[in-house]
């Protein structure tokens, strides 16, 4: 079966964002070279996650002695982007991913891969064959200054949600919040 592969190599643009209100968002990696655009959904766990390890990955890098690459230990000013996203098409929502360093580009590179959700019991003769042959995934290579300005971004679009109860620690609605205190 073969893959569509969206790749971007040198991005001018990528990251992190979000479409409706808290408790009700959904997040999209979102990624721009020139006018070619992809946006895929993901979970906001992933999106924490994948901030966690790209800081992981450019920290570590800082640490090798003899290090030829130079990494920012802050976002630089100029990579900061707190836009909006662009006109969000959903290519696929993700599943697994992938992150890595390339030494040869130094770049830090994102695979995604869509959620496969056949249903193995499915007998269903009508699943859309000619969609069933073709999978896809988005590539990303991103320089070490703008893997650390997503990173940042994204802490700040997760940590932009619903506020924790005191209390219990869950989300609050907009609706309102009730919560039960374990008994002591």
């Amino acid at each position: 079966m073969p893959t569509r592969v969206h790749e971007f190599s040198w991005p001018d643009r990528v990251v992190i964002g979000t479409v409706g209100v808290p408790g009700a968002r959904t997040f999209y990696l979102q990624v721009r070279t020139g006018a070619q655009i992809v946006s895929i959904a993901l979970e906001k766990q992933q999106s924490a996650l994948l901030a966690d390890k790209v800081d992981e990955i450019l920290d570590q890098l800082i640490t090798l002695e003899d290090n030829p690459f130079s990494v920012p230990t802050g976002t630089p000013i100029e990579l900061v982007d707190n836009d909006g996203l662009e006109a969000v098409e959903e290519q696929f929502r993700t599943g697994a991913m992938s992150l890595g360093w390339d030494p040869t580009t130094a770049q830090v590179v994102i695979e995604a891969y869509p959620v496969t959700d056949v249903d193995a019991d499915s007998d269903d003769e009508s699943l859309d064959q000619e969609g069933a042959d073709v999978s896809e995934m988005l590539l990303v290579r991103m320089p070490v200054g703008t893997a650390r300005a997503f990173a940042k971004r994204t802490r700040e679009v997760v940590g932009a949600g619903r506020p924790a109860c005191p209390l219990c620690g869950y989300p609050i609605d907009v609706e309102g919040h009730t919560c039960t205190l374990p008994e002591v």
